[in-house]
């Protein structure tokens, strides 16, 4: 897959002054969005359109229970949502004009993500409600304290009496399964896509490490996909590790990846790097480069920003992903460009590099020793 087109800049020096107040209109009232979309998950509404498929378009009343007093609420946030692509609408032929109870609602290709597809059950609606738990939304009206003081605690601690985002997860059993549900419901269709495009980029691989591998499900879809890998190593921080569930194949390993890291014929990363500053990239791909046989592999995959910024839905997404990086977990841990995970890999010892973009999100970066 090769990299998405860009898309070109609209010219926004060319706006009117009322069409240049408008759009910032919307840009001051886009918290609306990501909010409503909160809520129509804990609702369940994007499931009970889906029901096993069907997703037959339902009236606002119909996603509510019989008594409810006041449909056109939920009515308002499907109409927004319905402008940002989430769902579509429909309305009675014989309507003139919509009126409450006219408009159907189905979901979009874009609503869907919000349904469980994967084996796991879990989906993209799992990411939505872990980004916007109250501990995390606290951090954003901080954001500017990241930009004043880069150096200080990122404005998640700073927003949550000074824990950082990961000892918040492992202090609060609850916010850590919905996180653990959020990355499950990621990566599993980004795993379909890495297996399918890359299969045989684990050629002659039979120990395969996966470092920050968590419960291990990576490493398992792997190892089911890819049975020349005869063992893998599951290796991540010892509580994490502990939590994990048995499964074949697989040693659970605990330990911390800037001291050091198990050996393999390769290791496998997937979203680690982004948050961590240079200088604990470069101390994590100096550990995985001691560690491989020469020739051997690292296979890091990563959402990799854009040289040129331009108005793509990809771009988007990518910066956007940098600053929820930024605001959560390291105010100087970032998303990076392909050229910067270049040279973060020759100063780590690596002398082969490339990237593949099998996914609109994610980068294979392969790096060899």
């Amino acid at each position: 897959m090769s990299l998405p087109a860009a898309e070109p800049n609209p010219a926004v020096d060319d706006l009117s002054p009322a069409e240049a107040r408008l759009a910032m209109m919307e840009l001051a009232n886009m918290i609306s969005v990501p909010m409503a979309l909160t809520a129509v998950i804990r609702l369940g509404v994007p499931a009970t359109i889906w029901a096993g498929g069907a997703n037959a378009p339902l009236p606002a009343a119909a996603l509510l229970p019989p008594d409810h007093p006041d449909p056109s609420v939920l009515e308002r946030l499907l109409r927004l949502l319905t402008s940002r692509g989430v769902f579509s609408e429909h309305t009675s032929p014989s309507s003139h004009a919509a009126t409450a109870g006219e408009r159907r609602y189905a979901l979009t290709a874009v609503g869907r993500t919000l349904v469980p597809t994967g084996p796991s059950g879990a989906s993209y609606a799992d990411y939505v409600l872990q980004h916007h738990q109250d501990a995390l939304v606290l951090a954003w009206p901080r954001l500017h304290d990241a930009v004043l003081d880069p150096a200080g605690p990122e404005p998640f601690a700073r927003a949550n009496g000074g824990v950082p985002a990961y000892a918040y997860y492992g202090q609060n059993r609850e916010a850590n399964e919905v996180m653990l549900r959020a990355m499950t419901g990621v990566s599993e269709p980004f795993m379909e896509a890495l297996l399918d495009g890359y299969g045989g980029g684990f050629e002659g691989v039979e120990t395969l490490v996966d470092v920050g591998g968590s419960s291990g499900a990576c490493l398992e879809m792997i190892m089911r996909r890819v049975p020349t890998i005869r063992e893998g190593v599951n290796f991540d921080l010892p509580d994490v590790v502990a939590a994990a569930p048995p499964i074949a194949g697989v040693r659970h390993v605990g330990g911390d990846m800037f001291n050091s890291i198990p050996s393999g014929d390769a290791i496998f990363i997937k979203w680690v790097l982004g948050g961590c500053t240079n200088d604990e990239c470069t101390a994590i791909l100096k550990n995985c480069h001691k560690v491989l046989p020469e020739g051997g592999k690292l296979i890091a995959c990563e959402p990799l920003v854009p040289e040129t910024t331009d108005t793509s839905t990809r771009t988007r997404a990518l910066l956007e992903v940098d600053i929820f990086v930024m605001a959560t977990y390291r105010t100087q841990g970032r998303e990076r460009s392909e050229e910067e995970f270049r040279q973060l890999g020759l100063i780590a010892g690596f002398t082969g590099f490339r990237a593949l973009y099998l996914d609109p999100f994610y980068a294979v970066l392969e790096y060899v020793k």
